[in-house]
C-alpha cells in the first residue's frame, strides 16, 4: 500500500507589511534640487526692482553689478545644479 503525504498548511498568519515605496530620486538628489531652487529664487529676488516710481525720472539703479553678474550667475548656477540633481546617481 502507498504512504499518502499529507499537505498541512501553515496556519500562522503573518501580518501584512507595508509595501516599501520607492522614489525615484534618492536623498542628494533631492537635497541638490532644493539647492537648486533656492539659487533661482535668490537669483530673480536680486534681480528684481530698481525702477523709479515716477516714469519720467532715470534710476541708475537698473544698471547695478548686483542686476547685471550677480543674479544671472545665480540663475544659472541653480539651473546647473537643477541638472545635477537629475543626472547624479544616489548610492542610498
Amino acid at each position: 500500500m502507498a504512504k499518502e503525504k499529507t499537505i498541512t498548511k501553515n496556519t500562522t498568519a503573518k501580518p501584512a507589511s507595508k509595501p516599501e515605496i520607492q522614489l525615484a530620486f534618492g536623498k542628494i538628489n533631492y537635497m541638490l534640487m532644493i539647492g537648486g531652487i533656492v539659487f533661482i529664487l535668490l537669483g530673480y529676488m536680486l534681480m528684481s526692482g530698481g525702477g523709479s516710481a515716477d516714469p519720467k525720472v532715470f534710476n541708475p539703479a537698473i544698471f547695478d553689478t548686483q542686476r547685471l553678474t550677480v543674479a544671472p550667475i545665480m540663475v544659472v548656477l541653480g539651473y546647473a545644479l537643477e541638472v545635477l540633481a537629475i543626472v547624479v546617481n544616489a548610492k542610498d
